[in-house]
Parts: structure tokens; C-alpha cells; sequence
């Protein structure tokens, strides 16, 4: 319904609702402290030894809700899928496996499709943990264990509109799948592996081998070598920098634009460039993380980062803006 043509809305009322609606919600949220017990830690050991997949199903808002928390279930080392109440009723409890187990979430506990599925489940055998505000429906009884989420009311004015109990539902599913992911162990690794695209996939796969400069783009000279000729080489490339290396071809120092600068009124051409290099710089390995590179660039305030291989030979460099076409900077 739209306001009235030329009624006055003002900006007080329009904060003062929006903070009405966080504050319910933030209660709903920590409220949630009520909920971790004995029978959440019973929900954590059935999900942990389940040898199917964890079904997560409900209906309306809370139906979207278990659509996410299966698949955060999912992407964190926890197989899972939503199922449709209704769906499920008119065949689609085909797709169900034996050792599955089931997570009902419905703030009523008294929705009529719903509690049907969940009677047939019960039937079948299968465990199920219900998600509510009603820990005496229908729906907690033919449970085998019940969360009550313990939200007093709705952020709707009229305690009407789901709102609340789906964020607490929502919170209570990460809760959840954080919790399952840490007892298996699923770390940085494994969930790499599951999330390959995007800018997520970036961060969690590209290393700093995968873009490093090498070959000609990798100006490196002997720290002998004179100052003059080391600033030919570094202006040769568009680096505005060189690796210093020592006989073995270990890092020794670097020396940038920056340095030369810094140090332009003691510059002696013909002098060796390990009087005007930074000895000891910040270095990186080719299969450290793309993101803990720009991480650490930040941290020290430079523009480029010698690479080097487990002996401490260089082997590449990385600019700060290969790390900007990524998205990393």
C-alpha cells in the first residue's frame, strides 16, 4: 500500500522503525544462548556421524531459510539438500537414503504439510531434529530432538511477519554448520577445493606463483655488480625495481625507485650495488597465498616483493598491481 500523495514521512520515524526491527532481531539473536545445551550438543554428534546427507526441509520463510542452511551445510564439509514439504509428499521422498537425517524447521511447529512429512519420516525411521518456537507441537514431538530458538517476538509490529525467528533460525544454522566444520576438521584447503569460481575462489586458490613475474619481467643482478648498471637493468622493465643477489644466487637485498630517490645525494655510479640496496627484504615463496602477499605488501607499505624458492634463490617478483588486476588489493 503507498502513502497517501503528499503525506510527510519523516526521517525520525523512518530510523526510529528500522531501529525498532534491529533491536528485536538482536534479541531474537541473543536469546539464542538459551539454545546451546545438552540437546544441541546431542544434534552435533547425530550430524557428525551421519552417513548420508543431512536433509534440511521447511515451508514459506522458513522453507528459504533451510535452503541456506543446507547450503552452508554443504559448502563447509557437511552433505546436504533441501527438500520440499510438499514436493517430498507427492514423490520426492525418493530421493531420501537411509542413514540420511532430517532437520525440520518450522516456528509453529504446526504446519499441516509439514508435520505430515515429518509423521512419514518418523515412520521410515529417520532421526530428525526440529528447529522451532514451539517446543510442545506436533512437529518437536515426533522429533528426536528438538532446538527451541526461544524468540519472544516478531520484529512485525503486529508480531505477525516472520522475521526474527527466521534470523534466529538463520544464526542458529550457521551455528550449526561452524560447529561441524571445526569438528571435522574441514579446513582452508578442502573448502578451496569446493569453491573454485569467483573472487571467494581467488582468495582461497590463486598463489603467488600463478602470477608472479618471471624470466625478463624478473630483473636480477649480482650485488657486485655496479649501481649504474643495476639502474639500467631495473629501468629496462617496467618493475621500477631489482632483486640483489649474492654468488649463489640467494636474495641479498633489493633496490627500488624509491631507494634511489632516498638516496640520490650519495649516488656514486660506479660504486657496487650492495652499498645502496635494503639487505634482508621482505620476501615471499611461490606457493604462499596470492592474499597473504597483499596482506603483507600492505602491512610493510611496498609496491613489489622479491619471490624466492626454499633455498633463497630468487625465482620471481610480484608487483602490487598484478595484485590489483586480481581484485587482491
Amino acid at each position: 500500500m503507498k502513502t497517501k500523495p503528499g503525506k510527510r514521512i519523516s526521517d525520525g520515524l523512518i530510523l526510529k522503525t528500522a531501529g525498532e526491527v534491529l533491536f528485536r532481531e538482536l534479541e531474537a539473536v541473543k536469546a539464542l544462548r538459551f539454545s546451546l545445551g545438552p540437546g544441541f550438543a546431542k544434534a552435533i554428534k547425530l550430524l557428525n556421524s551421519c552417513g548420508g546427507r543431512v536433509i534440511v526441509t521447511g515451508l514459506g520463510k522458513s522453507g528459504i531459510i533451510a535452503k541456506k542452511i543446507s547450503a552452508t551445510l554443504s559448502s563447509t564439509g557437511t552433505p546436504s539438500t533441501y527438500m520440499h514439504p510438499v514436493e517430498a509428499i507427492h514423490g520426492d521422498m525418493g530421493v531420501l537414503c537411509e542413514d540420511d537425517v532430517i532437520i525440520s524447521l518450522s516456528n509453529s511447529g504446526q504446519t499441516e504439510e509439514l508435520n505430515k512429512l515429518i509423521t512419514l519420516l518418523k515412520k521410515r525411521g529417520f532421526k530428525i531434529i526440529s528447529i522451532t518456537n514451539n517446543p510442545s507441537s506436533k512437529m518437536a514431538r515426533h522429533s528426536d530432538i528438538t532446538l527451541n530458538l526461544n524468540t519472544k517476538r516478531e520484529a512485525c509490529p503486529y508480531n505477525l511477519v516472520p522475521t526474527s525467528t527466521t534470523t534466529a533460525m538463520l544464526v542458529l544454522g550457521d551455528a550449526i554448520a561452524v560447529t561441524l566444520m571445526k569438528i571435522k576438521g574441514f579446513g582452508s584447503e578442502k573448502f578451496a577445493d569446493l569453491h573454485p569460481g569467483g573472487n571467494l575462489g581467488k582468495l582461497l586458490n590463486l598463489k603467488v606463483g600463478d602470477i608472479m613475474r618471471t624470466g625478463r619481467e624478473n630483473p636480477v643482478i649480482n650485488q657486485d655488480v655496479s649501481l649504474g648498471k643495476a639502474l639500467a637493468l631495473m629501468t629496462s622493465t617496467a618493475l621500477g625495481a631489482v632483486s640483489i643477489s649474492d654468488k649463489k644466487g640467494r636474495l641479498a637485498g633489493f633496490f627500488t625507485d624509491g631507494d634511489l630517490r632516498r638516496k640520490v645525494s650519495e649516488i656514486n655510479l660506479g660504486r657496487a650495488i650492495k652499498f645502496y640496496m635494503t639487505p634482508r627484504p621482505t620476501s615471499v615463496t611461490a606457493g604462499a597465498m596470492a592474499v597473504e602477499a597483499a596482506l603483507l605488501m600492505q602491512k610493510k607499505r611496498i609496491d613489489n616483493m622479491p619471490v624466492v624458492d626454499g633455498k633463497g634463490r630468487v625465482i620471481g617478483v610480484i608487483d602490487e598491481r598484478d595484485l590489483l588486476k586480481e581484485g587482491l588489493l
